[in-house]
């Protein structure tokens, strides 16, 4: 019996390296840069036990750098279920172009350690935490002057803080140690509107983007951003922040859904928000 192989289409890394392919295709940059492009720098998988209610539990951890161009590498660290390899070379070198189209001096790095954390006690997440942060210090992959992660998806400025606690523990004469981690809590030096940044970024370039009536006469969209309506997946720190301003910014905005995890809201005349 002849079984039909089924084609699960390019991975996320193809995906990316497809749109900046077709992104410089006019450009002066050579074949050769493109391959460099391509290619991330390095990728580490940690496997590392921690002690969790008197069993030893062993979680998988990924660190990837697309490029050291500039240094150090910049990139968040997520926590969920659904970390990959695949992902997170792909999502280190989006991180490269990011800054380098913003000119920001630095180059790209992702990170994500596979963990539902549901299932964990707040105790328990701050000791898998430090463990990690130590296990990526041990290989360089967790540095002020190479490799600075940040809040993601799963994470905040709890993890960052623990993070911070970790990589002081095997480097405790570095005095630039808070600066392993952005996206820290106020009182260990963070930044005050870093919480919002990525939620407020997402509404501004919306606005921007309404204000190029050929380019949204291109997206078939309605001309200006009252005559759409918008549903916003997810209402993490991101979600939940970009309704926060994209309201405060543009008050005749429509949101007609918002979806969780658990549970989703509708209503085509717009939600109260």
């Amino acid at each position: 019996m002849n079984k039909e192989k089924i084609s699960l289409g390019p991975s996320f890394t193809e995906n990316v390296n497809m749109m900046v392919g077709r992104a410089v295709q006019s450009s002066k940059f050579n074949k050769n840069f493109l391959k460099i492009l391509s290619a991330n720098h390095s990728t580490i998988k940690l496997n590392f036990p921690v002690l969790i209610k008197n069993k030893t539990e062993i979680f998988t951890g990924w660190r990837s750098v697309h490029t050291l161009h500039k240094i150090p590498s910049k990139g968040g660290i997520r926590y969920s279920t659904q970390v990959d390899p695949n992902k997170i070379e792909a999502l280190a070198s989006l991180m490269t172009y990011k800054c380098a189209i913003v000119e920001v001096p630095f180059g790209g790095s992702k990170g994500g350690l596979k963990i539902d954390k549901t299932k964990y006690s707040n105790n328990d997440l701050e000791r898998i935490t430090r463990r990690f942060a130590i296990e990526l210090s041990k290989t360089g992959f967790l540095s002020p002057s190479t490799n600075v992660p940040a809040p993601d998806v799963g994470t905040s400025s709890k993890e960052m803080s623990w993070i911070v606690e970790g990589y002081k523990s095997i480097h405790p004469n570095d005095i630039n140690h808070i600066g392993c981690v952005t996206g820290k809590p106020i009182e260990l030096g963070g930044i005050n509107g870093r919480n919002e940044a990525t939620g407020r970024g997402v509404a501004e370039a919306l606005l921007e983007f309404f204000r190029h009536p050929d380019e949204v006469k291109k997206s078939k969209l309605n001309k200006s951003l009252s005559e759409n309506s918008i549903v916003v997946q997810g209402m993490g720190n991101v979600g939940f922040n970009f309704i926060k301003s994209i309201y405060q910014m543009y008050p005749l905005v429509k949101v007609t859904g918002i979806i969780e995890k658990n549970g989703s809201i509708y209503d085509p005349s717009g939600i109260d928000l």
